[in-house]
């Protein structure tokens, strides 16, 4: 079979399986990558044998609606590789609008010096690995309730040359214990309320426990409002991410929770509320 061969008929099974068509070119490249071909100079070519069996058994899982970074066993974010399997969430690219505005927030409110920064519910140590590759004066903490979690983010930021320190436990309560205290604390919890209807794809193959945050959805920003200025110093930012449709709940939490702070929500590149930041001694981004 050639690639264009192999292309057009797995493209034509995605959309009898209701799979975006777009996953068989993106799942050849990686694929091809992996094996050093140049799949754009060879694509009127036959595939070679090994490289066929290896695309046709992946797409079949895909077909099935497995996720293709679980095929694959990692995933890109922010140019940067992390392993992800069905203990820790697959990053998403909306999250990496969050990481650089965080950077853009630490580069105006703390221009010099350390920054200490933790990401609370670090899961796959995602945007962790990611702020502290980007911006070298940060020292980064990260917490999981998870231990499959946290071991996988150990990986992560081992595979990315990060120096990371992490803690096992429930988000806010391990640095409380150890005395912590943070420039800027971030967190994107699970925020899905438990009744929403999600895509097989989701729900089959990815951890419940970062993906569904109580009956509204807001159960982990409620614990880390209550604990945030334990751990927080005078001035400081949070930055979390949200549900596109929890702009109202939000707000009212902050005002509840957090009277005196400041905060704002931002949205995405597709117009949809979806970065809330909260402000202590300082003012907003403004980026």
């Amino acid at each position: 079979m050639k690639f264009s061969e192999a292309v057009r008929t797995y493209e034509a099974r995605c959309e009898e399986a209701g799979v975006p068509e777009e996953t068989v070119m993106a799942f050849l490249v990686e694929m091809a990558n992996q094996e050093r071909y140049n799949l754009y100079l060879h694509y009127e070519d036959e595939m070679p044998d090994e490289l066929e069996a290896v695309f046709i058994s992946g797409m079949d899982r895909i077909l099935k609606q497995e996720p293709m970074a679980h095929v694959l066993g990692y995933s890109w974010f922010y140019g940067y590789r992390f392993r992800v399997d069905p203990d820790v969430l697959i990053p998403r690219p909306e999250t990496e609008e969050l990481c650089a505005r965080i950077l853009a927030g630490i580069d105006r409110i703390f221009p010099e010096g350390e920054v200490q920064c933790v990401d609370v519910g670090t899961g796959s140590g995602a945007i962790a690995v990611t702020l502290a590759k980007e911006e070298p004066r940060i020292r980064m903490d990260a917490t999981d309730i998870s231990e499959e979690a946290i071991a996988k983010a150990k990986l992560n930021a081992q595979d990315n040359d990060a120096e990371i320190s992490f803690y096992a436990g429930d988000m806010c309560k391990p640095l409380i214990a150890l005395g912590k205290k943070y420039d800027v604390l971030i967190c994107n919890p699970p925020y899905i309320p438990e009744d929403e209807q999600m895509e097989a794809s989701v729900v089959d193959f990815e951890p419940h426990v970062a993906l569904f945050g109580g009956s509204d959805g807001l159960r982990f920003y409620r614990s880390v409002f209550q604990d945030c200025r334990s751990i927080l110093k005078e001035k400081a930012f949070m930055a979390f991410e949200m549900g596109w449709n929890q702009r109202e709940a939000m707000s009212e939490l902050v005002r509840t929770y957090l009277p005196e702070a400041v905060f704002e929500i931002r949205k995405d590149m597709n117009g949809k509320d979806r970065m809330l930041f909260v402000y202590f001694g300082c003012d907003p981004i403004q980026v």
